[in-house]
């Protein structure tokens, strides 16, 4: 019972992790309006919480095996709680940005411990359930956020943002230091620490996600920051990697990496939560700039996605507990579901409210726990002992951190490439045709207008309409267009899971036949 508590306790810190950094995300405009400070400084807000959390994702595992899971757990919790409590009070920009990196950097110390410790401390008869538990960490909680994004911003304060850190830290405090076992320290590894690799993590890595979070907003390579931060982490990630395979007790050993089914983990992860969390983004973007929402009128068809996890998750995963199940057909399945969401969300247009998307997010919703269970399943069955599991964690958990950098690279790169592409084609339509009004709803209708020679509306008021409504039309197109996108990446998901991982039989049937091998 008690290793049992210890989880849920890292469950509940890790939830609390997730939370902060999707509500902050969500409700940037109300924090970045209580501080006073502009958009450029936002950006950054969420570029160093990204930077820190991959380096907390790579070192988390080798800083458990050698300070033991509850003196880790319990510092990795006290680091998040008190950064995220001395946020609303920050005196300045400079103080704000400190706190986001120890923020970013606390989630991601925490975020492997999850796996972690289900790998290590539950029998093979209940971990598929352990693993049902740390997919709340992957799917409940970006659906969840909006939810509370509008609970904090519309209705009760937004320093809440990061207050709601406290209770749930103090609750998983209490519950780790109950339930983890008290191991010894294993001090002399700081002899043999991998300070290379630390430091290549960091500048590499570091910046590669700047670049990708920062390359939209400064015009890529027409600037020259992005074009030191592109040299640096072309040249520190391969030596970063080409570091962590002869090193003999690295950060993250990418050895493991030739067992296939732990390489369909490594990769499946990460484009699954850039397929999910942009199919969950989009909507709220298209509610929020096409017909004026607010949090708390959009959370709603997030709530649809995050509430049936709850019981979808544990469902998967007594189904998967039959020998009969294959998990990769289960994935297809599941990502079939998520393509016809896409598809059927790609049909957009200005009449969409809040009620259109209900349908296609059905699809998500039952479609997320199909592809994330299997997944957890065949890359941890790969997992080779207790030892194994901080490696398997760091392996595939820094991979989505990553995935966070890349996700908001794509949808900045969708929005500059469709929507310069939309927003051209429909300036020169309107150039070339003298009958055009705007209605309400943002739709154009060709009907006679009052035109001058060059084109403009004869009203002041007009040219506003028409730029609002220009603006709306292309908005509608490219988050058509990103439907798309996030459609094919399913597909190419759907083939690496036909192509790549082998077939694996329940934890209780697959771990006992290892044992017996041994």
């Amino acid at each position: 019972m008690r290793p049992f508590l210890g989880i849920i306790g890292i469950l509940i810190a890790a939830i609390a992790a997730e939370f902060n950094d999707q509500v902050t995300a969500i409700a940037l405009v109300d924090v970045r309006g209580a501080f006073g400070i502009s958009y450029d400084p936002e950006t950054w807000l969420n570029s160093l919480y990204v930077s820190a959390e991959i380096v907390g994702m790579g070192i988390s595992a080798w800083f458990l095996t050698t300070l033991t899971l509850r003196r880790w757990s319990m510092f990795s919790i006290a680091l998040f709680c008190v950064s995220s409590v001395l946020i609303p009070f920050s005196p300045n920009i400079d103080a704000l940005y400190a706190l986001r990196l120890l923020q970013g950097f606390s989630e991601g110390l925490i975020i492997p411990l999850l796996m972690a410790t289900a790998l290590r401390a539950l029998k093979p008869k209940t971990r598929m359930y352990g693993l049902a538990v740390y997919a709340l960490s992957a799917s409940f909680t970006a659906a969840m956020a909006a939810s509370l994004a509008a609970l904090w911003t519309d209705i009760v304060d937004w320093r809440f943002v990061f207050l709601q850190a406290v209770p749930l830290c103090t609750v998983a405090a209490v519950l780790v230091w109950y339930g983890d076992p008290q191991d010894e320290a294993h001090y002399e590894r700081f002899h043999i620490l991998d300070w290379r690799g630390v430091l290549l993590l960091i500048v590499g890595f570091g910046a590669l996600s700047t670049m990708l979070y920062q390359g939209d907003r400064l015009d890529w390579f027409n600037s020259p920051l992005i074009c030191v931060l592109a040299l640096i982490s072309a040249v520190a990630v391969p030596l970063f990697l080409v570091n962590e395979w002869f090193h003999p007790v690295p950060l993250i050993k990418l050895q493991m990496l030739g067992r296939r089914n732990i390489a369909y983990g490594f990769i499946a992860l990460s484009m699954f939560l850039i397929i999910t969390s942009s199919s969950t983004n989009v909507p709220l973007q298209f509610l929020q700039q096409v017909q004026g929402y607010r949090p708390l009128q959009s959370f709603p068809i997030t709530l649809e996605i995050a509430l049936p996890q709850l019981v979808l998750l544990p469902a998967v995963a007594y189904l998967l507990d039959f020998r009969q199940v294959d998990s990769r057909v289960v994935s297809v399945i599941g990502l079939a579901l998520i393509l016809t969401s896409c598809i059927g969300s790609s049909f957009v247009d200005a009449t969409w409210n809040r009620d259109q998307f209900f349908f296609w997010q059905a699809f998500q919703a039952v479609g997320q726990p199909l592809v994330v269970m299997p997944l957890l399943l065949m890359a941890t069955n790969a997992v080779r002992g207790a030892a194994e599991a901080p490696f398997a964690a760091a392996l595939i958990n820094t991979p989505r951190a990553v995935a966070g950098a890349i996700g908001a690279w794509l949808l900045a790169l969708i929005a500059r490439w469709r929507g310069a592409l939309h927003s051209d084609r429909i300036v020169d339509q309107i150039g070339q045709q003298r009958f055009l009004t705007v209605q309400g709803n943002g739709v154009l209708h060709s009907v006679p207008t009052a035109l001058l020679p060059n084109g403009a509306p004869r009203a002041p008021g007009s040219l506003q309409a028409l730029s609002t409504t220009v603006q709306q039309q292309v908005t509608i197109l490219t988050a058509a267009d990103t439907f798309l996108i996030l459609g094919a990446l399913t597909v190419v998901l759907m083939i690496i899971v036909v192509l790549l991982p082998v077939r694996t039989l329940p934890p209780r049937i697959e771990l006992a036949k290892q044992a017996a091998a041994a």
